[in-house]
């Protein structure tokens, strides 16, 4: 009768006005409730080993990827020029006036079909980018080098396009994807390709050869002069006349697309 009287006035006090007498839980409840905390800390420590050892993958891995990166191949690396003309006001005014005529000489191009239209909008490239170079000073002026040289070899890229739509697919990706690396070596091929392409012309058009003649001297003298310009960079005016040379070699391509 007293414990059933204990257990009905405990019943009844906690209704009374919303009181709640504390009653001893079960010891499996205690255990439970001491081991909550314990197994709350050990996931939050475990969390915290993943992060970190996830941390430290990424940065074993960036660290792969730089030292990759700074052992790439050569064909991969941007060249490096050295800057040598534009010595003084009188020659930076020459190379600047002597880079127009890329621009005209873009207008005039053909635009025949869209290989041809971007070969033109590319030699105008090259008199913008050539221009800005001259004209240029400070560390702006080696990224300026770069494009001056890239965009030269856009150039003759669009130009081998314009000229034999059979070129195989595979040079043209490859000379795409190494043109911000080495686009003296993608100058070099796409221009062979072109003055094969000029000679097989002259040979079978007999109104070509006079063009494909002053052709070969504009750039026989062009290839004198740019070989001239490193060999002897205190000499001022070669590039200028370099450019001239370009202009007249260039002018004569458009030939081709007539």
């Amino acid at each position: 009768m007293g414990a059933r009287n204990g257990r009905n006035r405990s019943a009844v006090l906690d209704d009374l006005y919303g009181v709640q007498l504390w009653r001893p839980l079960p010891q499996s409840a205690q255990v439970s409730e001491d081991e909550t905390p314990r197994t709350t800390a050990e996931g939050v420590e475990s969390s915290t080993c993943q992060l970190q050892k996830g941390g430290r993958t990424q940065q074993r891995l960036l660290i792969r990827c730089r030292r990759l990166w700074q052992h790439r191949p050569s064909c991969l690396k941007p060249i490096h020029c050295s800057i040598t003309c534009d010595k003084h006001a009188g020659e930076t005014i020459a190379n600047v006036v002597t880079s127009l005529p890329f621009i005209v000489l873009g207008l005039q191009t053909p635009r025949k079909n869209l290989n041809t239209a971007i070969y033109a909008n590319s030699l105008v490239g090259v008199g913008i980018a050539s221009s800005l170079y001259h004209s240029s000073k400070g560390e702006i002026r080696k990224f300026l080098r770069w494009a001056d040289y890239t965009m030269i070899a856009t150039t003759t890229l669009c130009l081998s396009r314009a000229l034999r739509n059979e070129n195989p697919r595979l040079l043209m990706a490859a000379s795409a994807l190494l043109l911000p690396f080495q686009p003296l070596m993608v100058s070099a091929v796409h221009t062979g390709l072109m003055e094969v392409s000029f000679a097989r012309r002259a040979s079978i058009e007999p109104e070509l050869r006079m063009a494909h003649n002053l052709h070969k001297m504009s750039s026989l003298l062009g290839g004198a002069l740019f070989i001239a310009d490193d060999c002897f960079p205190d000499t001022p005016y070669i590039h200028a006349a370099w450019h001239l040379a370009a202009t007249i070699g260039i002018g004569t391509c458009n030939k081709l697309l007539e």
